[in-house]
């Protein structure tokens, strides 16, 4: 399993990088299977540098807000009106209510929405995508909200989403090789109750979970990323680094 960062920035794009996006791609069956978390503003653009978007099988929204899904908007106006033809609808997993959420975004009627280009599908425990086991876990912020551990060829990556502290991060986290964390406060402020994490929660749920290897994203540009990443490596003794556009990160064999 590979992880290419589309785009890290957090709670909007900033100078450096595109909001949230990730892309998994394994090989699987003779080909090589893509799937993205999330796919916030700005981030379908960058995508094109990384991979073909008419070759992702699958969109894993962890939630509704902009920076991770307002770009789906974009691969809507991609598969419906490219040259080559309409392409063939591909499954779009999300919270509750993503299929109407995103006809209003783009000013479209409900039905059909953006239904011909996407399969929407509501987030329901496990399941699996052809090399990738995935599991969506709730977890809490303002919006309903998921946490993604997704495993493929022995290795296992979790993916935080946005979240305030919650116990349900310890499940998904527990032994992961790579843990996507992200960390969009710092400590000592004035942070709203259940909605994002510090550099220090960050690296406390990494160490209490096992995981291999810890990167932080979701830093929002009006903050220094280095103040996260020495608040996470206080109290996390692994590998630790700081998520960039254009990162590759290998897992399992």
């Amino acid at each position: 399993m590979r992880l290419t960062v589309v785009g890290c920035s957090g709670s909007y794009p900033g100078p450096d990088s595109p909001a949230s996006c990730y892309l998994l791609e394994a090989e699987h069956e003779g080909r090589t299977w893509r799937v993205l978390m999330d796919l916030g503003n700005g981030s379908l653009g960058a995508l094109h540098r990384y991979a073909d978007p008419l070759q992702v099988d699958a969109v894993l929204l962890s939630h509704l807000h902009a920076d991770h899904c307002l770009d789906l908007c974009g691969y809507h106006v991609l598969r419906k009106y490219h040259p080559a033809g309409p392409q063939p609808r591909i499954p779009v997993w999300g919270p509750q209510g993503t299929a109407h959420r995103m006809a209003r975004a783009y000013d479209l009627p409900l039905e059909p929405g953006m239904t011909g280009e996407f399969d929407f599908r509501e987030w329901d425990g496990a399941l699996r995508l052809g090399p990738f086991d995935i599991e969506a876990v709730p977890v809490v912020h303002p919006v309903p909200a998921f946490a993604l551990r997704v495993t493929c060829g022995g290795a296992t990556l979790a993916y935080t989403g946005d979240t305030g502290p919650c116990a349900a991060l310890d499940d998904v986290a527990r032994g992961a090789d790579l843990l996507l964390a992200e960390a969009s406060f710092e400590e000592g402020r004035d942070n709203p109750p259940d909605l994002h994490l510090t550099g220090r929660d960050c690296g406390l749920l990494a160490e209490r979970a096992g995981v291999g290897r810890l990167l932080l994203t979701h830093v929002p540009p009006w903050h220094d990323p280095q103040v996260v990443l020495g608040e996470a490596r206080e109290v996390f003794g692994g590998p630790l680094e700081l998520a960039h556009p254009g990162q590759v990160v290998e897992l399992g064999d």
